[in-house]
């Protein structure tokens, strides 16, 4: 099992805050690292759970995102 964990920052749609994203990739597969940072820049703005789905279609596996919105921590998980 491969564990890849990443930050990146998006904009909230809402109000444009900035959103700092915690993800973290479980995968019995190899995952480039680049596929990662770049799928994750694609991400300028965006609601969490939507993000966390085009992320788990890009790299399936089990994946965790989490962020705190405004006051609220968010937990998505996708996959098994």
């Amino acid at each position: 099992m491969n564990i890849y964990r990443y930050q990146f920052v998006a904009a909230c749609p809402a109000n444009g805050e900035q959103i700092i994203y915690r993800l973290e990739i479980h995968s019995r597969d190899k995952v480039m690292v680049e596929h990662i940072k770049t799928a994750c820049a694609l991400h300028k703005r965006g609601y969490h759970e939507d993000i966390a789905d085009d992320l788990h279609q890009r790299f399936g596996g089990l994946q965790i995102i989490s962020a705190n919105h405004h006051g609220v921590n968010i937990e998505s998980r996708r996959g098994n």
